[in-house]
């Protein structure tokens, strides 16, 4: 069986998710279910910034031990941590995200394959995204294929 990768660069998490619905509604429509697959890389900014909203939490709570009210802290940690996911949150919207497909056809079936290739880049939704498509003799095929597997 030959595998077929597309990449798509989205300027923001909101334009990734309406191309996955698109894809995941194709997918239904046509019972494509083991032949299209679909995964989100959303760098390592995204990553890392959970981690850092967590340490703003954990600072936040550090003044709750040593304080006797424990209304005011409370309060004091219910809007640093509210800040801290509203910031969090934003910035995973607006951060490029790459939306990976990976199409995996039998060789008796070109011509479907071929029709995938034509018909996701075409789609308005994609066109934004600068698709990229990789096959198995290009050079990149390996190096996607790694970052494919290692996303969940």
């Amino acid at each position: 069986m030959a595998h077929t990768y597309m990449v798509f660069e989205f300027p923001n998490e909101e334009k990734a998710q309406q191309a996955r619905h698109k894809l995941e509604g194709w997918k239904q429509a046509f019972r494509l279910d083991k032949k299209l697959q679909v995964k989100f890389d959303r760098g390592d900014e995204a990553a890392a910034e959970p981690t850092e909203a967590a340490a703003e939490e954990e600072s936040a709570e550090e003044p709750k031990k040593g304080s006797k009210s424990k209304t005011s802290a409370k309060g004091a940690k219910g809007s640093k941590s509210k800040e801290s996911q509203k910031s969090a949150s934003e910035a995973a919207k607006s951060s490029p995200v790459k939306l990976l497909v990976r199409l995996y056809f039998s060789t008796h079936e070109k011509m479907s394959e071929q029709q995938w290739l034509d018909r996701i880049p075409a789609d308005e939704l994609f066109k934004v995204a600068h698709p990229h498509v990789i096959h198995a003799k290009d050079a990149a095929f390996d190096e996607t294929l790694k970052q494919f597997d290692s996303l969940e």
